[in-house]
């Protein structure tokens, strides 16, 4: 029977014949259940000449030098304002490629899908992830779908892997970070952690706090062809959020950091949902804003260029290396005080993508 579906792509794309209401283990087995369900939904939703061989794998054309990467998404709950883990999952994938200095192309999809799963909720989980695709320029090319028993796989977790070119000349490394080097964020930070933590707690604000989830190769990949030689990196600071990001990098250098704590953008009411929690917004997670490290001469100029996009139009400059603490972060106040960024022991938030 067609269901009920509110998803803006539901008109273009409605819901085709199931026969259930729910996802049994039978549309796990490999048999015509499973058939069903991938003609039904997967086949035809992500539809491609790739695809459409529906193998195992898939067989692509690369020229140069490629970048890779795979996660899996276990966020809970899988809806969340300001997404779900569809897009999530695609987003995630594409912007860990990007980070590498690449222009993602494709991507797998695996679904592992609890028994009893609506298949309403399926379905537009999945024309979620057709949107996050086309939004970010990839196509899903191969996957696979298992089903576990109740209990056992929390509605639905999933996992993509992407690969996509490198961009030519690309060549990001900590190891070309120096002394005097600026970091920008792009834009405020925390509100993906505090979606998911102020969902599951049942907490409403008097500004809705949304996930920032979205994919950001559109962005990178503008300033790298016009500033490859002044950007050093690209990182995208999910868990552990931006405090463990500058950790890992200050320690890598062996290089100091000095963090300009007031220039870090944080939406006010989720600066205050941080307080009521008792967290600090440089540890929540983050899931559509990335740090670049950038040569100090250009960094007013890489700035604006991000500020100009709509993905970046609350960027700041919020620190710099130096040679003094090295290893360590240093975030200095408005007051002139000062306070070591340490790395999280254990995560604050867990399953948040």
């Amino acid at each position: 029977m067609t269901q009920e579906n509110t998803h803006p792509l539901s008109e273009q794309y409605p819901m085709p014949p199931m026969d259930t209401d729910i996802i049994t283990l039978a549309h796990g087995s490999g048999g015509k259940l499973t058939n069903r369900l991938l003609d039904a939904a997967i086949f035809s939703l992500f539809d491609n000449p790739m695809l459409k061989k529906r193998g195992d794998g898939a067989v692509f054309e690369a020229k140069g030098k490629l970048a890779f990467s795979t996660d899996s998404f276990v966020v809970s709950p899988i809806f969340f304002p300001g997404g779900n883990i569809g897009e999530l999952a695609v987003n995630g994938t594409v912007n860990d490629v990007a980070m590498c200095g690449a222009i993602p192309t494709y991507i797998s999809l695996a679904l592992i899908i609890e028994e009893g799963m609506k298949v309403t909720d399926l379905w537009e989980i999945l024309l979620t992830i057709r949107k996050a695709c086309v939004e970010a320029g990839v196509e899903i090319i191969t996957g696979d779908t298992k089903v576990v028993e109740r209990g056992k796989g929390d509605q639905i977790f999933i996992n993509t892997t992407g690969v996509g070119n490198m961009i030519e000349g690309i060549d990001l490394d900590t190891k070309h970070i120096k002394e005097g080097d600026k970091i920008i964020v792009s834009g405020t930070i925390a509100d993906h952690g505090m979606a998911i933590l102020s969902k599951r707690e049942g907490l409403q604000f008097e500004s809705d706090i949304k996930s920032d989830t979205q994919s950001l190769n559109d962005l990178t990949s503008e300033l790298l062809n016009r500033y490859s030689s002044s950007i050093h990196l690209f990182t995208d600071p999910t868990r552990g959020g931006v405090a463990t990001v500058l950790n890992e990098i200050a320690l890598m250098t062996k290089l100091g950091i000095d963090l300009d704590a007031p220039s870090v953008p944080v939406n006010k009411t989720v600066a205050s949902a941080c307080e009521l929690f008792g967290l600090d917004p440089l540890y929540v997670a983050n899931e559509g804003k990335f740090l670049t490290i950038v040569k100090a001469d250009k960094a007013d100029e890489i700035l604006a260029h991000i500020r100009n996009h709509s993905k970046g139009k609350d960027a700041a400059i919020i620190g710099e290396f130096g040679k003094e603490h090295p290893g360590k972060v240093i975030a200095k106040s408005l007051l002139g005080g000062s306070r070591v960024i340490v790395m999280p022991v254990a995560e604050q938030l867990p399953r948040i993508c």
